[in-house]
């Protein structure tokens, strides 16, 4: 039987989820510090993981970090679907609070893919190949970069192209608040 979990709840509990938080106060369903692996899970027994602002929180250090990856790719069945959301690096939402241990881009999530690691050692370039390296495999499905309010409404009253958006965002801060990512798991 497979299960849904939500990883770093807090206080925003998911109806069909487990909803797991390293805090008691917000009333998980289970009290787990995800940075202490293994994680009490079965391999291969979870069908969809739900981290909303939470993996900007974890790995205190590199080898943290990539324990928590594994114990992603360990759990899940093959195919599950992992929801990321986190806050991009360069706006005050992410800079300002003192938690945020690291920025998550998809760029980095993309060095867990086999097939893009596989490309960049053909292709020789000098990227970690961390797929390969631990042995996990996902591909990002789908990305969804969230403007800032005040720039939301810049795009859609069409004060500013999408394209001079694009431009802006890549030297800007408090562009885009945060980065959706749906992640699929590979066995």
């Amino acid at each position: 039987m497979t299960t849904q979990v939500n990883l770093g709840c807090g206080y925003k509990h998911l109806e069909g989820f487990l909803n797991v938080d390293s805090e008691s106060r917000g009333n998980p369903d289970l009290v787990l510090d995800l940075e202490q692996t293994p994680w009490p899970f079965e391999s291969s027994s979870i069908s969809e993981v739900r981290m909303i602002h939470v993996l900007e929180h974890l790995g205190r250090s590199p080898e943290a970090y990539l324990n928590i990856i594994r114990e992603l790719h360990r759990i899940c069945v093959d195919g599950a679907l992992i929801e990321i959301e986190v806050p991009h690096p360069r706006h005050d939402v992410f800079l300002t609070d003192p938690t945020h241990l690291r920025p998550v881009l998809p760029t980095q999530l993309q060095m867990f893919s086999k097939k893009a690691n596989d490309n960049w050692i053909e292709n020789g370039h000098a990227i970690t190949p961390l797929g390969n390296y631990m042995d996990v495999d996902f591909e990002i499905e789908s990305l969804q970069w969230i403007p800032d309010p005040k720039w939301r409404s810049k795009l859609d009253s069409g004060a500013i192209s999408t394209e001079d958006f694009s431009e802006l965002a890549q030297h800007q801060n408090n562009m885009i608040l945060e980065i959706k990512i749906r992640w699929r798991v590979l066995k």
